[in-house]
């Protein structure tokens, strides 16, 4: 996994999820728009994960929590998906959370609630793991 890995990826994710914004607009419920982004990341042939669990540790010891994350594509990218009129700052610290806690290099934020997925329906957070990818 290197950075240009990375970077290929994230276009490849975005640009599922535009083809998935074409075809339905925005108006609809997250769950339909996650049923047809896994549809399309078959079609492109990306593995993911879905409604991925995400572990708690701590002293060494796993706990129970209800942290999931909608896409792990490829082991190295989470995806959270939302239809929503306004982004909170929540969704993009719950991102965060969900790369540091799955030690992943990047995630992405879609909003399928916007005109234009490229322009204002996405956002992209890197960490400390990413940086140090070559």
């Amino acid at each position: 996994m290197n950075k240009e890995y990375i970077e290929e990826l994230s276009f490849d994710i975005i640009g599922a999820a535009i083809e998935v914004h074409k075809f339905l607009r925005k108006g609809l419920l997250e769950s339909v728009y996650h049923e047809c982004l896994k549809e399309e990341l078959k079609y492109r042939k990306l593995n993911f994960e879905t409604k991925k669990s995400i572990p708690i540790i701590y002293r060494d010891k796993k706990l129970s929590s209800n942290f999931r994350c909608d896409l792990l594509v490829e082991n190295c990218i989470v995806v959270e998906l939302k239809s929503v009129v306004e982004v909170h700052p929540v969704f993009e610290s719950q991102v965060l959370t969900y790369m540091n806690l799955l030690k992943v290099p990047k995630g992405i934020l879609i909003n399928f609630n916007s005109n234009n997925i490229f322009r204002d329906g996405q956002k992209t957070f890197v960490n400390e793991i990413y940086s140090k990818l070559k």
